[in-house]
This record gives C-alpha cells, structure tokens and sequence, in this order.
C-alpha cells in the first residue's frame, strides 16, 4: 500500500462555512491595504523620477523600459508551466520590485553617497564606492523582502527551486523596469541639453547597455536569492540549519554578482565587455539549465506520483502520462480548445494544475516533509479533479494516445532471425536435419505475437462518460458516478 494512502472517495467542502469573521480578515480588506500599501511608494517614485528627468524625459523612458518586461515576464512563466502559481503572486512581486523595492534603492541609496561623500569629502570616490558596494547591498535586500513574504505567506505556492526562480525573477524584473525608466529617461535629458533632437547618442547608448545587452541583469542577480528559498523550501522539516543558511548564502552570491557587475567600469576600458563575456554569459546559461532541468525532474515527479492516484479511480489510466509530457499537455489544452472552446481549454488547465499539485504534495509526503493540512489540501485538489473530469478527461485521452510511444508490431517468422524452430533455418534448418532444425521435422514453435499493452484502456471502475459535458455534470453523487473504488 502506497504511502500516504489514496483516498477512496472524495469528500465535498462544508456548505456552511464559519459566517462570523472579524473584518480584518476578510478578504478584500487584505486586499485592499495591500494594493494601498504598494501604491503609495509608486505614487512617490513616479514623483521623484519625474523631477529627475522631467515630463518628456519619463514618458520617453517609461516606453523604452517596457520593452523587455513582457519577455521576461513569459520567460518566466513559460518556467513555471508545469506547476503555475497564481498570477496574483506574480503581480504581488512585480508591484513590489517597481514600487516598494525601488522606493526603498532610491532613499537608501541617495543618503547613503551623500553621508559618504560629506564624510570622505571625495563626490568621486563616494559614487563609485556607492555603485559597488552600497548598492548591491540596498538593492538585493529590497528585493528579496518580496521572495520572503511570498516563501512565508504563500507557502502552499512556494514548493521548491523553479517556484523561487519565478518569484525572485518576476521581482527583480519590476525592479529593473523603474531603475530603467530612472536611466533612460536621465540619458533623454542629457541628449536634450547638449541640444540633439529626439533619441540621440546617449539615449541610444543606454538603451543598448541596459534593454538590449543585459535585460536579464536584474533577474540574473535575484535568482540566485530565489534558489536559496526554493532550496530551503524542498529541505522543509528537516536540517533546521541548512534551511536558515541556504536563503542567506543565494543573497550573498546575488549581492556578490551584483557589485562584480556594478564594478566592471572600473576595470579598465574594456572591463565592461570582460565581465559580461567571461562572467555574465556563462552563469546565466548555467542558470538557464538549472531551472530547465529542474523543470523535467517535475514531470517526472508527476510519471512516478500519479499512478497511485489512477490505481484508487481518481485519474484515468493514460492521465499520469499526458500529465508528465509538456506536448501532451498542450495538445490536451489545443483538443479542448476546438471541441469546447475557452471554457474547455481553462477547464483542462485547471485539471492539469490540480493533478501537478496533488503529485508535489503526495512526494512531500512520502518524504515526511508535508504539513499539517496535508489531508485537507489533498482533498480540495482531488475534488477540483473529480468536478472537472468531464471536460479534461476525453482531452487528456486524445493528447495521450498521440504522444504515446510506437508499440512493437509483431515480427513475421519469415524475419526472424532464428525462424521456427528450435534450431532455425541455418545451418540445423532445412536439409539434412529435416525441414525445421532437429530430425523428423524439428519442434515448430511459432514467434508469440505481440499485442499492444491495454494502457489505455477504460478503468474497471469507471462508467461511460460524455466528452464535455455540461461543467460539473458527473458529480460523485450522480447516477453515472463510477462505484466506490478500493484502496490500491
């Protein structure tokens, strides 16, 4: 019996939820304060950046800034395929990366190299040492209070590393975004009064450096904060050390990066392009494959959970397999897209979601790492299964047996290499042994044909179901329900 045993039987959410709650803890008041709390340091850093860079010059970098945002926002989700978390996580973290984080750079930063400077009495040497060592220290501090709220109070979203790379990177990719209205929007104004036109030289030169160069700077120095969380949130309930000292290690290689980037005009004329080619470049295809490869251990964490799920009759028996396969899935999403339009498609996705999460936390629970609600969150996932079973099930079916592997066809005994018999036909076949292999005829055992494995076949538990139906049709208490299935 597997462990933690599948339930037999799904169980509905209590119709009377608990009515009498306290009015700071409903939701929309929760809501509500947080969107106040994130718009009152936007109000205050679009004030500042347009007394920096004047009217014309914000609106000039607020459109060049956003150019790379979308692409690395689908950067981001396209990683996170497999198990997405909500888009209000993501809008949570860029919020904060755009308002809060670059407010906090901003004040910290400015009062920082003055103090320095009024200290040193060298305006010099207080930028540079505010640039490579200030900075970094301010901006990834900033950042990383987004990837700890979302590892602390959205913990059920936040599961491993790709989890992290999402939430550090979106982050970090609202961050950039107004540090870059900030630059773009500077180097516009510098155009303007050495008395060029329109975008000019250092415009140009900015735009080139920052969007076009190393968009992924930002994210590339945050990520590396994130994999600590995401390490720290695979090793939760166990190595109480490793799990305070993994988070604090990713900040200090990410403010490490940070300053060698922030430093590289210091080394000389071309130490610019030596940090970004020797040093840039490599970590960030390292990275890259990092999270790609984590990425495919997931779905094979879905291949090897699912199944136990299949064998009690909560999935079909193909299902753990189009669930495991990105271009299953897709065609799963596509199929239901031509036969029910977007309500099928959101419906599949909404299956595919669910059965990724319910395999993540049936492998934390094996391995002892699952919360106390573990029984509670299996059971909301595997209801949300059983009700849209209906429109997913017949997708899931199709994607499946498109993708399968080819089955082996059975080889005629003309191909065989040993033919018939026991001895063939070559040497010991036809002549003096007889006409197969041993004297008098030789023992013609015919090749057993092979057939293809039942793998898709319709579960014994299941009763016939109707390929989109009506969006909650097979309820459990339905006369179609199939009938109570036992434990594996």
């Amino acid at each position: 019996m597997p462990w933690p045993p599948v339930p037999p039987y799904p169980t509905r959410p209590s119709a009377h939820p608990h009515r009498h709650t306290h009015w700071w803890q409903r939701t929309w008041v929760r809501y509500g304060a947080l969107i106040t709390l994130l718009a009152l340091p936007g109000l205050v850093i679009l004030a500042l950046v347009r007394e920096q860079t004047g009217t014309q010059g914000f609106l000039v970098g607020l459109g060049l800034a956003v150019l790379p945002v979308p692409l690395l926002t689908a950067a981001f989700r396209w990683l996170d395929r497999v198990d997405p978390g909500p888009w209000r996580n993501l809008l949570f973290c860029f919020a904060w990366g755009a308002c809060a984080a670059a407010l906090i750079a901003i004040v910290a930063n400015s009062f920082a190299t003055r103090w320095i400077a009024t200290a040193t009495a060298d305006p010099a040497g207080a930028d540079t040492l505010g640039a490579t060592v200030i900075a970094p220290v301010v901006e990834e501090s900033a950042k990383a209070a987004a990837v700890v709220l979302v590892f602390l109070f959205r913990r059920r979203d936040f599961t491993g590393i790709v989890d992290g790379v999402v939430v550090a990177g979106v982050t970090a990719t609202g961050f950039a975004f107004t540090e870059n209205i900030l630059y773009l929007g500077t180097a516009f104004g510098t155009d303007q009064l050495t008395g060029d036109s329109g975008i000019a030289s250092v415009t140009a030169a900015t735009f080139f450096v920052r969007v076009v160069m190393s968009p992924f700077a930002h994210p590339l120095f945050t990520v590396l904060t994130g994999i600590g969380f995401g390490i720290a949130a695979l090793s939760a309930g166990r190595h109480r050390l490793r799990r305070s000292l993994l988070p604090l290690a990713g900040l200090l290689l990410a403010m490490g990066m940070h300053a060698l980037w922030n430093g590289s005009a210091a080394f000389g004329e071309y130490g610019f392009f030596a940090v970004y080619a020797a040093f840039m470049v490599p970590s960030f295809g390292l990275l890259t494959w990092l999270v790609i490869w984590t990425r495919q251990r997931e779905l094979g964490t879905v291949r090897a959970e699912l199944p136990a799920y299949a064998a009690a009759g909560w999935l079909a028996p193909a299902e753990p397999y189009a669930l495991g396969s990105m271009r299953a899935r897709r065609m799963a999403r596509q199929y239901a897209r031509r036969h029910a339009g977007k309500e099928g498609a959101r419906a599949v996705a909404r299956y595919q979601a669910c059965a990724t999460s319910v395999a993540f936390l049936r492998q934390r629970g094996r391995r002892g790492r699952a919360g106390a609600d573990f029984a509670l969150r299996e059971r909301e996932l595997l209801d949300a299964l059983w009700r849209l079973r209906g429109m997913a099930r017949p997708a899931l079916d199709y994607a499946a047996r498109a993708t399968a592997p080819p089955v082996p066809q059975p080889v005629p005994p003309w191909a065989y290499p040993h033919g018939y018999g026991p001895h063939g036909y070559g040497p010991h076949g036809y002549g003096p042994h007889g006409s197969y292999g041993a004297p008098g005829g030789g023992h013609p055992t015919p090749y057993p044909p092979q057939t293809a494995p039942a793998a898709y076949a319709p579960h014994p538990s299941y009763a016939p179901y109707t390929p989109y139906a009506p969006y909650g049709s097979h309820s459990p208490h339905s006369p179609d329900a199939p009938p109570r299935p036992h434990r594996p």
